[in-house]
């Protein structure tokens, strides 16, 4: 706690809030730093809470993207043009002076004070330009200089500032710094742990058959690298994007990550002959902006750099100046590798442009081989809520406890998926210098030889591995006769094959079932852009009941950059209603490239994609669960905050809300409870309510179409039961929990609470029910069970024969609006009721979902979800709960007036519901459901392969007939030492001492064996020798003991001298 305002060092022109301890007699002032005098306010003032803004009187500042590249005048007179008649009275164009300032430019970074939208929208309307955002910043918040350590309410509310904005940070684990308040929000340094893992992936191998980067442009974009740091030679050139004066890495994370790349000795890295491009985007305050990555990343391409390597990430895969360029770069072949995050273990937790099907995706192991607890896990949820996701991470290396540079000199261990991208950069640097013909080396064919070399991890299902671990050697193998071609990931689908195909493995499929949808996406190794030619064909096995299941199949009409998808749907037909079986398939896809060389004409590839699936009778209404994906909203692209309040840290809600991502445990109690779960990514009026038992809807944020508040009453009344689990809404304390975004340097107000209460009560109100605004929290025993209530609601309305039971609680609300505690009796949290109508469903609602969400969970409550379904689903009302002493009569709702939507709020921006209208915002008109084409079939009267996985091999490649060439003696050239420079780890060969000696012995190069043998001939012969002698009457000398075996050797020969003993 700071009690005294020099305590804390503040930047003036920056804004941010303080909490101070001022007297309990003074209420909680509002003060404008740049009016009050510091040192008078304190000395006048006795300490109790104080909240502070330092007002920035920057302005708004916007990236204005154009649709080419244009020289800085005609940028100017462009935007000029634009604004001449608008209401922007105030605006200039921020210089920006880089390396990249002399040259053409797609983007100009304006400021406008007091933007109006009508100026926007003007901008917009230029023929030139193409997309106007606000500009983004990155900050990665020092611990050594935080001020706001105090853990009460004052702090957690007020101190939402920037929490989750929408950057991009590091990410790696060795600093406190790189654990940012918001690192969800942004694009951040991703954290990284010890080991020389270059030679553990056998890189010697190929440094001694004459490979070690040579030739190959590797960017890094992060915090900078020294000028003489002793452990690189070939520094090529250092650009520093940031407002700082400085080249110097200030932060030691750049120069880690250059290390694992490029370093020549100590903790050597893969590439130590590579060329180095030095991007410092960094300062050393950590903090970055949009518009230095674009610039840097126009540079990037303007010096055709081969290999990039980004240690950030963030989830906002929204950004679209940021994504657009990320594209472009590869698009000019640029092979980007990038962190997937260090949001694990949760699913659903992927970082951007990691997720990007451009972009190699990196997770991180240990040298165990074990999944890092840290590295983020699939699916992608861009795709979400009428699509699904995509597999990531592409490959998993070595991110914990990685040995790499030194800030200045000497190494350093790391932990964190910012590692496990430098070792894959590098890897990859290495790899493009053993290819003779560069021209076949692009992003799309480097990532098809990563993954079809990968080595599967056991055990381990493909949202957390990828395609398995990086196999530097037969990757090399692969890309050596490579053959420009397209592929798919995954390249099979099998829904028997568990665990790495879950979830797809972890349920079968039936007649009547939502259709299963795997989202594979194609790689084309033969040119930047592509298409499929024609339609993909399904051509069912019959020997293997291949015509028991339906496809269809949606694909990009355009693959760009590199790469696009394929979206299978996988349907019984209804011939298979009541059957049990094994079906097999394949789908036959064709993609057509444009032919390079100027030699015209396209290239073509075929590629094969395995269907494999298990078909099982439709199961009983009862024992099947329809999951609302839906109405279910995250940030990006909206401020919908995290459902417990009390999770400062980490404050919106990004994962999805799938049942395979943040409620994946859920889901897996669900399936070994006999119930089959399935997923609706469309509106209510979109399926057949006679086939389930349970409808769900958890956490929802978004509003309801009339239509579907109508259809769902009527199935309902016709047997439908239907299960609620809610959040907090309170539009005090959604006011209350606003923050200041750095990026856009604007106010974030939610559109929502935890859930949307007054949709659901729209939903709800016709059974006379409806939830409260009130915000509880507290721990609680229900039926036996210790629960949690974290930040739920309460019910303010239930019919008067209903079941209804309360509990004693804190108000929360209470804490968060005035920092006062109370503790509240017969709180209704938990309602159930039997619908009058003949044949009727029922009603389950429940004020809190964080007891089955993965986010933050801390007392699961499946045991009262199994309960509920029981009711539901066999109208078996729980003992426990009808006898319950917790049992009261429900509220009539007549004591409090039910909660309205937050005036003014902008949940129309991002509502699939909601349309911008004059005045209150209305219903848009309600969509058509999704139809599905199914593809007709073709047909094979063969039998289907019995195994699917093998290694995955690319086409015209034989494994086993790619061999390593013979290894010449070679090693990487090593500078001489400096002055006081540390030769303890500079070892002929570039092989380390120490345990990898043992597990690479295999290396040793064959001349040394034979010298051996030759040594150890030697003292044979000498010995036989002089027992065939006659002996002779002298003084016994002691014979010299002799090796049992050939002494061993470390790169050339340096043995070490053996003494004879007298």
């Amino acid at each position: 706690m700071y009690k005294n305002l020099r305590d804390c060092q503040i930047k003036p022109m920056e804004l941010f809030q303080l909490y101070l301890y001022l007297s309990p007699q003074m209420a909680m002032p509002h003060i404008n730093l740049l009016t009050w005098n510091l040192p008078q306010l304190e000395a006048q003032m006795p300490w109790r809470y104080l909240t502070i803004t330092m007002f920035s009187p920057l302005s708004t500042e916007y990236i204005v993207a154009f649709n080419g590249y244009f020289t800085a005048k005609a940028r100017s007179h462009f935007i000029s043009s634009a604004l001449k008649s608008s209401e922007a009275l105030d605006w200039r164009i921020v210089p920006r002076k880089n390396p990249a300032s002399d040259f053409p430019s797609d983007f100009e970074v304006v400021q406008i004070r007091q933007a109006s939208h009508s100026s926007l929208l003007t901008l917009e309307d230029h023929p030139y330009i193409k997309r106007v955002t606000p500009q983004r910043k990155v900050f990665l918040p020092d611990p050594g200089a935080t001020c706001n350590n105090d853990t009460r309410w004052t702090q957690k509310w007020q101190s939402w500032q920037s929490s989750r904005p929408l950057r991009r940070t590091s990410l790696s684990l060795a600093f406190g710094f790189w654990h940012a308040t918001g690192r969800h929000s942004s694009r951040r340094l991703l954290r990284a742990i010890p080991r020389h893992v270059a030679q553990i992936l056998q890189a010697d191998v190929l440094w001694q058959m004459g490979y070690t980067g040579s030739g190959v442009k590797v960017a890094v974009f992060d915090t900078g690298l020294s000028e003489k740091h002793p452990h690189f030679k070939n520094v090529k050139e250092r650009t520093n994007w940031t407002n700082e004066k400085t080249l110097d890495d200030g932060l030691g994370h750049g120069t880690f990550v250059a290390g694992v790349i490029a370093s020549m000795r100590e903790c050597q890295g893969f590439a130590p002959d590579s060329e180095l491009h030095i991007f410092r985007v960094f300062t050393n305050n950590q903090v970055s902006y949009t518009s230095w990555f674009l610039d840097a990343f126009n540079y990037a391409i303007l010096k055709k750099i081969d290999v990039l390597n980004l240690s950030i990430g963030g989830p906002d895969f929204m950004d679209h100046p940021f994504v657009d360029k990320v594209w472009e770069l590869t698009a000019n072949r640029v092979i980007m590798v990038s962190a997937i995050g260090n949001d694990g273990p949760l699913y659903g937790t992927l970082n951007n442009p990691a997720d990007q099907m451009d972009v190699i995706g990196v997770g991180g192991i240990d040298f165990e081989d074990n999944i890092a607890r840290f590295s983020s896990r699939g699916m992608t949820t861009w795709e979400l809520p009428g699509g699904y996701g995509r597999v990531k991470p592409d490959i998993v290396t070595y991110g914990s406890g990685v040995r790499g540079s030194g800030m200045k000199e000497g190494c350093r261990s790391l932990s964190g998926t910012s590692v496990a991208s430098p070792v894959v950069a590098g890897a990859v640097t290495l790899l493009v210098s053993t290819v003779l013909n560069r021209e076949l080396v692009n992003p799309a064919s480097m990532k098809q030889a990563l993954i079809a070399s990968a080595r599967r991890l056991p055990g381990v299902n493909m949202f957390e591995q990828g395609h398995g671990k990086l196999d530097l050697i037969r990757a090399y193998q692969i890309l050596n006769s490579y053959k420009p071609q397209a592929s798919l990931s995954p390249s099979y689908i099998d829904l028997t094959e568990c665990p790495y195909m879950w979830p797809y493995c972890s349920q079968p499929i039936y007649y009547g079932g939502m259709p299963t949808i795997v989202n594979v996406t194609i790689l084309n190794g033969m040119g930047v852009t592509g298409r499929i030619l024609d339609k993909p064909i399904w051509q069912p096995y019959l020997p293997q009941n291949g015509d028991h299941i339906d496809v269809a199949v949606s694909y990009s009409p355009v693959l760009w950059p590199w790469a696009g998808y394929l979206a299978v749907s996988i349907s019984v037909a209804k011939k298979a209603a009541s059957w049990e079986g094994i079906a097999q398939g394949h789908v036959m896809v064709t993609v057509a490239s444009p032919a390079g060389n100027n030699v015209g004409g396209e290239m073509t590839s075929t590629v094969k994609l395995p269907v494999k699936v298990k078909i099982v009778p439709t199961p009983p209404r009862s024992k099947r669960v329809l999951w609302d994906q839906y109405h279910n909203l995250r940030y990006p692209p909206g401020y919908f905050p995290r459902d417990n309040l009390r999770m400062k840290n980490d404050p919106l809600d990004w994962n999805g809300d799938h049942i395979h991502t943040n409620f994946r445990d859920m889901y897996q109690h669900l399936r070994s409870m006999g119930y089959f779960v399935e997923v609706l990514g469309a509106p209510i009026t979109c399926f057949d309510a006679s086939q389930y038992g349970t409808f769900m809807m958890v956490d929802s944020e978004e509003e309801y179409f009339p239509e579907e508040i109508t259809k769902l009453r009527r199935d309902i009344d016709k047997g439908l039961s239907l299960i609620v689990f809610s959040d907090w809404y309170n539009t005090s304390v959604m006011r209350k929990v606003k923050f200041y975004d750095e990026n856009t340097r604007q106010w974030w107000m939610p559109d929502t609470g935890g859930a949307n209460v007054p949709a659901l009560n729209d939903l709800i109100s016709v059974w006379g029910m409806a939830f409260s605004d009130g915000l509880y929290e507290g721990d609680f025993t229900m039926a036996d069970h210790d629960m949690y209530y974290a930040s739920g609601c309460s019910i303010a309305k239930f019919p008067e024969d209903g079941i209804v039971i309360a509990k004693t609680l804190k108000d929360q609300g209470l804490e968060v609006l005035k920092q006062e505690t109370a503790v509240v009796e017969g709180v209704p949290i938990l309602g159930m009721y039997q619908t009058p109508s003949e044949g009727g469903g029922r009603i389950a609602l429940y004020g809190d979902s964080n007891c089955i969400d993965d986010s933050h969970r801390q007392k699961d409550c499946f045991w009262l979800l199994d309960a509920l379904l029981q009711y539901t689903s066999y109208s078996m009302t729980p003992p426990s709960l009808i006898h319950s002493n917790s049992r009261v009569t429900p509220p009539t709702g007549t004591d409090r007036p039910l909660p309205e939507r937050l005036e003014g709020n902008h949940l129309y921006r991002y509502s699939k519901v909601l349309e911008a209208h004059l005045g209150d915002p209305k219903p848009r008109p309600l969509p058509a459901c999704p139809h599905l084409s199914w593809s007709k079939p073709q047909p094979l009267n063969e039998t289907a392969p019995s195994n699917l996985w093998k290694h995955q091999k690319l086409l015209s490649i034989d494994m086993d007939k790619v061999v390593l060439p013979n290894v010449r003696n070679y090693r990487p050239q090593v500078r001489p030492l400096s002055p006081g420079e540390s030769g303890a780890w500079d070892i002929p060969g570039g092989i380390m001492p120490g345990r990898y000696n043992q597990e690479v012995g295999q290396t040793i190069p064959m001349f040394a064996f034979l010298g051996a043998m030759v040594v150890l001939s030697f003292f044979v012969v000498q010995l036989t020798k002089s027992k065939n002698k006659p002996k002779r009457r002298k003084p016994r000398v002691k014979r010299p003991t002799l090796p049992s075996q050939p002494p061993q050797t470390i790169g050339p020969q340096h043995t070490r001298p053996r003494t004879l003993e007298d």
